[in-house]
């Protein structure tokens, strides 16, 4: 549901000419997977879990956004300047070392212009820069910088999974205040991961979302938490509570449970919680965000504790400052010796995102 705060082109209500995402909307593949240039804003985000030969593990996170400027085609006109672009394409590529505990991240916003940036409208093919993401089976993901870098082929397991109803994912109370939001929950793959100049051959368990639309949350949002997992029973849960500025969460808050058929489960919010353990005070920015948690979902019969593996995965990015990180499942019934006698994630692994700690989203 996310990444909206990076974009500091945001606002309250959707602008003239933008398609709306409150009305209900019927998903096509491979169609869907592309760009959708009649709404405001979109984006393609992949994190996932990365193993080496040698037990080195990375987590890494990939989201290219599409924020339209203008409603109608962004491929300018014969007569206009091949630099006069209909849309900006900014992106946010960052890995965790968990195995040496460090965490570097890279940000870059990109013009179309000249073919730097852009999305196919059919099937997957976004790219910014030399930061791209295509094809579907398999799908090649690929992020570098003269520090780091990802490359991976990668191939889902399950179907899509829409989130919501009827192709409608809330964010509110209002009858706009929503997107439509799908997920590959299960990619798995292999490729390489790049630090320095040492490369080591990686196995990848990743999760894809995309989602699209013009408006944005109801005006007393601050924030979200947003969680994804994917269990070691083959299962995968969404969550995400949207946070008022009270602390308290909006009754839009909803997740989504994918069984290991791939049929999606969708759960309201008093279906779950989601409560903190720990909190972590940021060298950065200085905001103070919740840190490790008890997630019950009972439809499920899951009941974890979940344990970021860095404690600072903080993007503190030239928008807005936000934690994105990768984190270890464990049941409930793991004592405190057995988590800290080695990195088991015996319940499964994830992702979380917090936002709105180190100031509102922007508006």
């Amino acid at each position: 549901m996310r990444r909206l705060l990076a974009l500091v082109l945001m606002v309250t209500c959707c602008a003239a000419g933008w398609r709306s995402a409150g009305a209900p909307y019927a998903f096509s593949f491979p169609r869907d997977h592309g760009s959708h240039p009649n709404y405001r804003l979109e984006w393609w985000y992949f994190t996932g879990h990365l193993l080496a030969n040698d037990g080195h593990r990375y987590g890494f996170e990939l989201t290219i956004f599409r924020v339209g400027i203008a409603p109608g085609a962004p491929t300018p006109r014969p007569e206009q300047s091949r630099w006069r672009d209909g849309e900006i394409f900014p992106a946010h590529f960052a890995l965790s070392d968990d195995t040496d505990g460090r965490f570097s991240y890279a940000e870059r916003l990109v013009r179309p212009a000249l073919g730097d940036a852009g999305a196919a409208r059919y099937g997957l093919d976004v790219h910014a820069g030399d930061w791209s993401i295509r094809g579907i089976d398999p799908i090649r993901l690929q992020a570098r910088t003269r520090a780091q870098g990802v490359t991976l082929r990668l191939r889902s397991l399950k179907p899509a999974a829409v989130h919501g109803r009827n192709g409608i994912s809330r964010k509110g109370s209002c009858a706009s205040c929503a997107s439509h939001y799908y997920s590959l929950t299960r990619l798995v793959g292999d490729g390489s991961v790049r630090v320095g100049a040492h490369r080591r051959v990686v196995r990848a368990l990743v999760w894809m979302d995309h989602e699209f639309g013009s408006d944005e949350l109801e005006p007393n949002v601050v924030g979200w938490d947003w969680f994804a997992f994917q269990l070691a029973d083959g299962r995968e849960v969404m969550l995400y509570h949207l946070r008022r500025r009270d602390g308290t969460f909006i009754p839009a808050s909803s997740g989504s449970m994918v069984a290991r058929d791939g049929s999606v489960r969708r759960l309201r919010a008093a279906d779950f919680s989601i409560v903190p353990t720990g909190s972590w005070r940021s060298p950065h920015s200085r905001a103070l965000y919740p840190s490790g948690w008890i997630v019950r979902v009972p439809l499920a019969a899951l009941a974890v504790r979940v344990v970021p593996r860095l404690r600072d995965q903080e993007l503190a990015s030239r928008g807005v400052s936000y934690w994105e990180g990768d984190v270890c499942l464990e049941p409930l019934s793991t004592a405190a010796s057995d988590r800290a006698a080695g990195d088991a994630c015996t319940a499964g692994q994830g992702y979380v995102e917090l936002t709105g700690y180190a100031g509102e989203v922007p508006r």
